[in-house]
């Protein structure tokens, strides 16, 4: 008897621990009309027009897709978008062409800059009306929006469990099996279309309600699986019908 109530004791203890790491957050305080749609990554981009140039994000604007961008500091200190293009437009020129029509993911990645990125986003996006959300593989970017900018709605973002590398492999681990949403508490999940069935998306998308979205969604099959299990889209090179 002695035994049975230890076991049951530790698996309790282990089950409310595990919740507790993967819950994502819990209030509702985040501006989270970034939800219910399609996101075009770079705007809506072919072989005629450039991913990420102002051109695919007036395409993507004038179809009601939301778009997916990735901000980067240029040598002069200015917030530019990511592309191959050697003109970069500036994220002001990009929220200024999409002027709250559809919403907005920003993407930030793990830079030597990363923080001083993080300040001037925090200061442009202040003086932005329309939906945006934050968004990165990286928890600790995820932090300081969480202590700075609470009422900004972020978005942790699964890395694939084949792109570990040996010498950070613990925190891979952590952050494939969302871990990391102790210290992110996000309000939205992005994951690979191989990981829709992970026990911690299932719980932080079914049990806890918050949306799911798939990247890189580059086919019309893959983009058939997200709707048939209620996730939204980050897709690219298509224009999902």
């Amino acid at each position: 008897m002695l035994v049975f109530t230890f076991i049951v004791l530790t698996v309790s203890l282990f089950a409310v621990s595990y919740v507790f790491l993967v819950m994502p957050r819990a209030t509702d305080g985040a501006d989270m009309d970034i939800q219910s749609t399609d996101y075009a990554r770079n705007g809506l981009w072919n072989k005629d027009v450039s991913a990420g140039s102002l051109d695919a994000f007036r395409l993507a604007r004038d179809c009601g897709y939301g778009i997916e961008l990735s901000p980067a500091l240029s040598k002069s200190g200015e917030i530019t978008v990511r592309t191959n293009d050697l003109q970069k437009p500036t994220l002001k020129e990009v929220l200024k062409l999409i002027d709250g029509n559809v919403p907005i993911m920003i993407e930030i990645k793990r830079e030597k800059n990363c923080k001083v990125l993080c300040k001037k986003l925090c200061l442009l996006l202040d003086g932005y009306y329309g939906a945006f959300a934050i968004e990165s593989y990286d928890p600790s970017v995820l932090a300081f929006f969480k202590k700075y900018r609470p009422r900004y709605a972020r978005g942790q973002i699964v890395p694939n469990p084949s792109s570990a590398k040996s010498k950070s492999r613990f925190s891979h681990f952590a952050a494939t099996h969302l871990f990391v949403n102790v210290r992110s508490r996000p309000d939205f999940i992005v994951t690979d279309g191989n990981l829709i069935r992970e026990p911690a998306f299932l719980l932080a998308t079914r049990l806890f309600g918050k949306r799911g979205f798939v990247r890189p969604v580059k086919s019309e099959r893959q983009y058939t699986i997200c709707r048939k299990h209620s996730l939204y889209a980050i897709f690219e090179n298509i224009k999902p019908q």
